[in-house]
């Protein structure tokens, strides 16, 4: 509480001198494009849009400088492109300039350890002020998700472009809200959806990835937006390996997909070959760190390490590869906004077992042509299930329902989303 009652004092005073101050003088932004994400070492989804946002800004305004503001003490131009590049396919036009940022804690989960939720949009707005008072540029675009940094870059002369991965408060948390349910790190006592809304309004133009977060962004931004579809290129497929593709974190539920994977192998017969389950992701952080170590010891406790791989902070290109090998593709997060990981797996040819919420479910793993293109699971024995149909299904059926996959994935290609990026920001960006 002290934290976090500090923390608002400095905000409200630092907000209260930056109007004084604009109002004084208010200079004219510098003639560029900056991305607010302070991760730019996440090897997230998220960071693939940061990528794919900034080369299409480069292709489409070639006079316009782009900058990164981060918190990875790191980052250098060079490495940030050499970065898009490795783990993720994209090659930008030049490299970026980079605005570092050294107040990056105050966005950390961990520096609240009460009322999470909100001490990370506050503090947001305390880097944005870092960030903004280093460098204001013409455009500022948030490929992170931080909506309560809006209205200090609009008191900063910026026109604010918003890709919103997933709603910070979305309907479903504030209903958890009044049931006083809590899931991962947000408090039952929290809702503050009409700040939210507040904030997000104050966005220009505003991009999303689903239909679940388009509806999310309607009922608390109360703003007109542009529902965006996304990235994943085509991929060769191959038997007979089950792949998990997702950052180790919480919300990822991995240890439901290997308990669920522990009990297929308990229900096979003796004589089928035994499948593998290779864990892809990266690791942001120590908490992550463990968390993976805790996959590997359970992994061991159940007497399946042998046939489970874990493999961290690879390249783009191993990525391609080990998605080339596997015939079926795991994701477990409740609530996903979309599922970037879902549609690489149909892209791959990998059938998709994806949570039955949200994202995958409204969006992804839909019929195509009528033929079905995965399987959606909420619960362990769901999944098991799952598991168990894709090993036992015959060959043709399989590489049936895995073209249906890959044709669906078509939606949602790299070209497309550049397309409709583009085709979204031409206006506000030709305007200037």
């Amino acid at each position: 509480m002290a934290i976090l009652a500090g923390l608002l004092a400095v905000i409200s005073a630092l907000l209260a001198a930056a109007l004084r101050r604009l109002l004084r003088l208010r200079s004219q932004p510098a003639h560029a494009a900056g991305f607010f994400h302070p991760y730019t070492n996440d090897g997230g989804g998220g960071e693939r849009v940061l990528w794919c946002a900034v080369r299409a800004v480069q292709e489409l305004r070639p006079d316009l400088p782009c900058a990164v503001f981060t918190g990875d003490a790191d980052a250098s131009p060079e490495g940030l492109a050499a970065r898009a590049l490795d783990r993720f396919g994209v090659r930008l036009l030049r490299p970026p300039q980079v605005v570092h940022l050294s107040k990056r804690k105050w966005i950390e989960a961990r520096t609240y350890p009460h009322f999470t939720m909100i001490g990370q949009s506050l503090g947001s707005a305390y880097l944005a002020w870092e960030a903004l008072t280093k460098f204001s540029p013409q455009f500022y675009f948030d490929t992170s998700g931080y909506a309560f940094t809006y209205p200090l870059a609009r008191l900063f002369g910026c026109k604010v472009i918003s890709y919103t991965h997933y709603p910070t408060i979305s309907s479903d948390m504030v209903e958890r809200v009044k049931q006083r349910n809590s899931m991962y790190n947000n408090n039952s006592r929290i809702a503050g959806s009409w700040l939210y809304g507040l904030v997000g309004s104050c966005a220009h133009l505003v991009m999303v990835n689903s239909s679940w977060t388009r509806s999310h962004i309607v009922n608390t931004w109360k703003i007109p937006q542009r529902t965006k579809r996304k990235l994943p290129l085509e991929r060769p497929t191959s038997p007979p390996i089950f792949i998990s593709i997702a950052q180790f974190r919480p919300e990822k539920a991995h240890g439901l997909q290997l308990e669920a994977f522990a009990l297929a192998l308990q229900r096979l017969d003796p004589s089928f070959p035994k499948p593998k389950l290779q864990f892809v992701g990266s690791c942001r952080n120590k908490e992550d760190l463990e968390r993976l170590q805790k996959l590997k010891d359970r992994s061991t406790e159940l007497h399946i390490d042998e046939l489970v791989e874990f493999h961290k902070d690879i390249s783009y290109n191993d990525l391609v590869q080990l998605l080339g090998g596997a015939i079926s593709g795991l994701h477990s997060m409740t609530d996903e906004h979309f599922g970037i990981s879902v549609v690489e797996y149909m892209a791959a040819g990998a059938i998709p077992i994806a949570h039955k919420s949200a994202g995958p479910m409204m969006d992804i793993v839909l019929d195509e042509d009528g033929h079905q293109t995965g399987f959606l699971a909420s619960e362990q024995e769901e999944y098991t299930e799952a598991i168990l149909k894709v090993l036992r299904m015959p060959e043709p059926e399989r590489q049936e329902m895995a073209a249906a996959a890959r044709k669906r994935a078509q939606r949602f290609s790299g070209q497309r989303f550049h397309e409709d990026f583009t085709e979204a920001v031409r206006p506000i960006l030709s305007a200037a």
